[in-house]
């Protein structure tokens, strides 16, 4: 029987509303992969609810990533996700010089900001860092507003044309990952998520636009994209899989009238990850 793979999670904690943690765990281990998860902070809802409490992570992840260093753990994939200060942005990329080996799959969404605008916690130091965590990357999920920071650019006044969007992918793959798939771009009735490799490859996927945004959404994607990845599939292959997954979800969140902060409502389709 093969061994069953084993992923490591590096994102925050919500304890209410679907996002980041809350949809990684339950998602990949639909996948059937072992999932350890390495909180970067807690909070008692995601940021889109007023008056949030978050319990900053930093000394929390000193101490996972010391203990799992004496437990001599092995990933095969490692996801890297919310990292709202610079220590921790240095955690991670220690935690990557640890334990990524020559067959770690290594999948880094940069939770930085989306429509021009940069989060809070994105300040010019942390916007810096992050762009240091490409070069530990082997596929990164940025949306535009993420492209262009880390791309080092400023985020243009009008929708970028296609030739443009190749660009700036092929100028992401040159600071180290392999494959660059830009997520979420409008056109029409459609969200094209396009993929661009270092080799030269390029592949654009559409996906009816089913609902509105919500939070979480990106995770859910961003999850399903690693764990399939990791799970030897094609990364053409997972973002169609992610981008099906997510129109049927939302498209019964939107039926159901969830309101948009309170994420996806994906758990009544996890049985179809497993196929």
């Amino acid at each position: 029987m093969e061994r069953q793979k084993r992923v490591a999670v590096i994102h925050d904690l919500a304890g209410y509303g679907r996002c980041a943690l809350a949809v990684a765990l339950p998602v990949i281990s639909a996948e059937g992969l072992e999932c350890c998860v390495l909180p970067t902070s807690i909070l008692s809802s995601n940021a889109a609810f007023p008056g949030y409490y978050r319990d900053d992570g930093t000394e929390r992840m000193e101490r996972f990533l010391s203990h799992w260093d004496e437990l001599d753990l092995e990933f095969d994939g490692i996801y890297v996700g919310y990292l709202g200060s610079a220590a921790g942005i240095e955690l991670a990329a220690e935690f990557l010089k640890r334990f990524r080996r020559e067959n770690t799959i290594v999948l880094f969404d940069p939770v930085m900001g989306d429509h021009g605008r940069l989060y809070s916690a994105c300040s010019p130091e942390v916007c810096e860092k992050m762009e240091d965590l490409l070069a530990y990357s082997d596929v990164i999920t940025p949306n535009l507003t993420e492209a262009y920071r880390l791309a080092g650019l400023e985020y243009p006044d009008e929708h970028p044309s296609g030739e443009a969007l190749w660009e700036l992918e092929e100028r992401l793959c040159a600071k180290g990952p392999s494959e660059v798939v830009l997520t979420g771009i409008a056109e029409g009735e459609d969200l094209v998520n396009q993929i661009c490799s270092r080799d030269g490859s390029r592949s654009r996927i559409p996906a009816r636009r089913s609902g509105g945004d919500r939070c979480g959404t990106g995770d859910v994607f961003a999850s399903i994209v690693f764990a399939e990845i990791v799970r030897g599939r094609g990364t053409e292959q997972a973002v169609k899989k992610a981008a099906g997954f997510l129109e049927e979800a939302i498209a019964y969140t939107e039926q159901s009238k969830v309101p948009s902060r309170n994420g996806v409502c994906f758990e009544p389709f996890l049985y179809r990850l497993i196929q």
